[in-house]
């Protein structure tokens, strides 16, 4: 926050020091404010430059004057985000897909822990279900479903699937468990056919012996 708030206090007066060095010439033409920007910001990517805001931050003057109350800079922020200038300023930022793809990304931790912490709260659940309950809501997923984009999507991401090193383990792990689970149960109804036969065998012995000793009598 402190480093924020500097390059927010150092900027305007590096301007002011870059169009103050051409005042000579200030009465005969004013200065390009582009041209002024593009030297500024030229200058900070130097070494030179680098070294000399690491060299300003060092200074521990500076950094006591750069304490700044935590809760004015977020009623600040507020107030400059919800007024009427600050929504027509970030909606033309992020119709920029630059812009806009560089705030997702820098947010992204962010947003997925947001999410993930969302999915546990009881009354989010249920917004969602209410929302999937609409029948407008159904009616557009349903007609995801059977696009030809969202087929291809799938069929992308199942390939994918298929050939991640991760899953083909975790299948093979599958197969060979269940083939020495067959195995196994293959050997217990083999030993319990055998056992079956031997029994047979023997009372089929038995009534062999007794009819022998019947004709004897």
């Amino acid at each position: 926050m402190k480093k924020l708030s500097f390059l927010f206090l150092l900027l305007p007066l590096l301007l002011l020091s870059a169009c103050g060095g051409g005042g000579g010439q200030a009465s005969a033409s004013q200065p390009d404010y582009e041209e002024t920007k593009k030297m500024v910001v030229d200058i900070l990517k130097t070494d030179d430059g680098k070294k000399a805001i690491q060299e300003i931050m060092a200074d521990e003057k500076v950094k006591q004057q750069l304490i700044m109350d935590e809760g004015v800079v977020k009623e600040t922020i507020t107030t400059t985000l919800t007024s009427d200038k600050g929504s027509e300023f970030w909606k033309k930022a992020f119709e920029d897909p630059k812009f806009a793809e560089s705030m997702a990304k820098s947010m992204k931790g962010e947003n997925e822990k947001l999410l993930k912490d969302l999915m546990k709260d009881p009354e989010y659940q249920g917004m969602v279900m209410d929302i999937m309950k609409d029948p407008e809501i159904q009616k557009e997923i349903g007609e995801t479903l059977k696009s030809k984009e969202y087929r291809e999507h799938l069929q992308q991401v199942v390939t994918e699937t298929f050939e991640s090193p991760l899953f083909k383990a975790k299948i093979q792990d599958i197969l060979l468990k269940a083939a020495s689970e067959m195995k196994g149960q293959g050997g217990e109804q083999g030993g319990q056919g055998g056992a079956g036969e031997s029994g047979g065998g023997g009372g089929q012995s038995g009534g062999e012996s007794g009819g022998g000793g019947g004709g004897g009598a």
